[in-house]
C-alpha cells in the first residue's frame, strides 16, 4: 500500500486528493475513510489502496498514520485583535514613516518592535 500526504480535504463536500508517489494524485472520499475519522487534514500522512476510476485513481482503504495537526485557534479577542493592529498604525505613523520618508531606517529596537508586533498580528489572522 502507497503512502501518501494529503494534498486537500473539504469535509462539507466530503472529498479531498492525497499524494502518490511517483504517480498521479488519489482521490479519497467520504465514504473510505476509518470509522470515527470525519476529515483528513493537509499534511497529513495515511497509507492507502486505490484502483483506476472513471476520472483517474480512487482510493479503496485508508489508513491513517499521523495525527491530523490541526492550525492553532485564536489567541487573542477580535477587539483586542484591532487593538494591536491600531497599536501597530500609530508605532508605523509616528516612528516609522518619518524616518523613512527622510531616507533613514528606523533604529534597530524600533525596527524589531515592529517586525514583532507585524508577526504577531500576522499569526493571529492566519489562524
Amino acid at each position: 500500500m502507497p503512502i501518501g500526504k494529503v494534498k486537500w480535504y473539504d469535509a462539507g463536500k466530503g472529498f479531498g486528493f492525497v499524494s502518490n508517489p511517483g504517480d498521479e494524485d488519489v482521490y479519497v472520499g467520504k465514504q473510505v475513510l476509518p470509522e470515527g475519522v470525519e476529515e483528513l487534514v493537509a499534511g497529513q500522512r495515511i497509507e492507502f489502496d486505490f484502483a483506476a476510476g472513471r476520472r483517474g485513481p480512487q482510493a479503496l482503504r485508508v489508513k491513517i498514520l499521523d495525527s491530523p495537526r490541526r492550525r492553532p485557534a485564536h489567541r487573542h479577542k477580535p477587539e483586542e485583535l484591532s487593538s494591536m493592529i491600531s497599536d501597530l498604525l500609530t508605532l508605523l505613523e509616528s516612528d516609522v514613516q518619518p524616518g523613512l520618508a527622510a531616507g533613514r531606517y528606523p533604529d534597530r529596537k524600533v525596527g524589531r518592535q515592529v517586525a514583532e508586533i507585524l508577526r504577531a498580528v500576522a499569526k493571529e489572522l492566519d489562524a
